[in-house]
């Protein structure tokens, strides 16, 4: 299975517990911190910042709920944080919200020749992002995402 189909999968099995404690989940990743596998899971609070203790929170309800599913990772840590300044930019939804910010966003196949594009985000249409860099707009299809972070 693919490092997209297994996040999607964890996605669409974590987002119900995230949204039940109160946060909305912004991102999974799989990492590593030394030799160990990781799993990050960026979580918001649209009317607060979020602090250790919902971190802490969501990590021991996501901890029992992970406990119940086979990981190809016999072992792993597990993250729960706010996204930070660098906020990644996954759904529809954010790319309307974050309109008119600074963002960076990565592609997995080239558009008009390149990869990687800094400039600001003009939301999205018909599952297309628009981003202005220096006065040229670029539109990527949101499946050709690979990364998409606010820049601050």
């Amino acid at each position: 299975m693919s490092t997209k189909e297994r996040i999607h999968n964890l996605w669409i099995l974590l987002e119900p517990y995230i949204i039940e404690q109160g946060f909305e989940l912004i991102e999974l990743e799989f990492g590593t911190s030394g030799r160990s596998p990781v799993l990050r899971v960026f979580i918001e609070h649209l009317e607060r910042p979020v602090t250790l203790d919902d971190c802490t929170a969501v990590s021991r309800v996501l901890s029992n709920v992970l406990d119940t599913v086979e990981m190809e990772e016999t072992s792993y840590i597990l993250e729960v944080s706010s996204p930070g300044f660098d906020r990644p930019i996954r759904r529809e939804k954010d790319f309307v919200r974050f309109s008119g910010e600074p963002v960076r966003i990565q592609t997995d196949m080239p558009v008009n020749g390149r990869k990687i594009f800094k400039g600001i985000l003009q939301g999205i249409e018909n599952e297309m992002v628009l981003v202005d860099v220096h006065g040229e707009i670029f539109r990527i299809h949101l499946e050709n995402l690979k990364h998409a972070n606010l820049i601050r």
